[in-house]
């Protein structure tokens, strides 16, 4: 079910990571109240390899039931925004000004955004559940596309989580600030400028600049 859900570029390049998710599956199958639901635990990877120009790397879903959509961050359509999409949106506003969102983060994957937490699951009620079911499965993702990307990738790594597994990437460029959340945000996150510190990593690249907007 994992593997088969993920864009066939996504496949090829995971294939030495098959039976490890399958495992990875069998446990979260066992899980009492999962989240995100199952259809949309690898919906991340709908984007294919190629495609990939950002990597926003977070820590794990929303722990309130059908919140979590499978993408780092952002939140089933018609809902509320969590206090940590409300404090990206706010540096977003100061960060650059002109720029408008309404916090529809998941437009930014038609960019090339990879919105992807360091866990993909939950369960309901208790954040960081399954952090260590995941933590070598996305430590490989994070690799094999730094690989694949030959140097072409900008990691934004949001977190102390973030920030171990982002140490795996050799060829592309880190962007580090501290995660988003209540209890960190005032530590550094507002003033960070994470926007226009990506945007000027892909320029320097010669890659375009990321239209924040949505």
């Amino acid at each position: 079910m994992f593997f088969e859900s993920m864009d066939r570029s996504w496949q090829t390049l995971l294939s030495s990571r098959k039976q490890e998710l399958r495992e990875i599956e069998d446990l979260v199958l066992s899980s009492k109240s999962l989240t995100p639901s199952l259809n949309l635990v690898m919906r991340a990877f709908q984007l294919p390899v190629m495609q990939v120009r950002v990597l926003v790397l977070g820590q794990d879903p929303y722990p309130a039931e059908g919140v979590a959509c499978g993408l780092a961050f952002a939140v089933s359509p018609g809902l509320g925004l969590p206090q940590s999409l409300k404090n990206l949106m706010k540096e977003l506003s100061q960060d650059l000004p002109e720029v408008s969102n309404s916090g529809d983060i998941a437009a930014w994957s038609k960019q090339g955004v990879l919105l992807l937490n360091t866990a993909l699951t939950t369960e309901v009620g208790f954040s960081g559940k399954h952090e260590v079911l995941w933590r070598e499965f996305t430590k490989a993702v994070i690799t094999e596309l730094d690989s694949a990307l030959e140097g072409k990738l900008v990691c934004l790594s949001l977190g102390e989580h973030a920030k171990k597994l982002s140490a795996a990437i050799k060829h592309g460029v880190v962007i580090q600030a501290t995660h988003p959340s209540p209890l960190s945000a005032s530590r550094g996150f507002f003033g960070s400028k994470i926007y226009s510190r990506v945007n000027q990593a892909l320029s320097s690249k010669g890659l375009s600049p990321i239209d924040w907007s949505c």
